[in-house]
């Protein structure tokens, strides 16, 4: 399951059509209609939310605007939450990963829409959201990898025959 924080309109349509999808299923697990996924570590910002169920219901009206616009006809119906007006926060350090997570990703599955994105530097989030400066937030599983170090010289010495 990946709710993410950035703005639905960077995604390509696979991409749009899960994200509509795992968050009915986030909806779900938030409502208590299903037992799997409870503990997800995705959900813990919309669990710390004052009203978890309106906070994805607003998450997936926005996915499903972005799916309006582009000629996508989601089933609103299955948004069982009125609006709300709480927003939630969401760090830089979060945005940045999950922006090189969605970059990669786009660069094999399409990878049109992966050149498209190559001159936005910030990206926008969700617009659940609001970006504060942070790390990385703790319930990321998708860590982005350390820098490359540079590689050990290695000596003349070890490549000489010792004979």
């Amino acid at each position: 399951m990946r709710l993410w924080s950035l703005h639905p309109s960077y995604l390509d349509a696979k991409g749009l059509v899960a994200l509509w999808r795992e968050t009915l299923l986030a909806q779900a697990v938030l409502l208590g209609r299903t037992k799997g996924y409870a503990h997800h570590p995705q959900l813990e910002r919309f669990h710390a939310a004052a009203s978890p169920s309106r906070a994805v219901a607003d998450y997936l009206r926005a996915v499903a605007a972005e799916a309006a616009l582009r000629g996508y006809r989601f089933d609103t119906s299955r948004i069982v939450a009125p609006e709300g007006t709480e927003r939630l926060r969401v760090t830089n350090g979060q945005m940045e990963t999950e922006w090189q997570h969605l970059r990669a990703k786009l660069a094999t599955r399409d990878p049109g829409r992966h050149a498209s994105l190559a001159d936005v530097a910030v990206p926008l989030p969700h617009p659940l959201f609001d970006v504060v400066p942070g790390d990385v937030e703790p319930w990321e599983r998708a860590r982005p990898a350390p820098p490359a170090q540079p590689a050990a010289r290695t000596s003349r010495k070890t490549l000489r025959n010792p004979a």
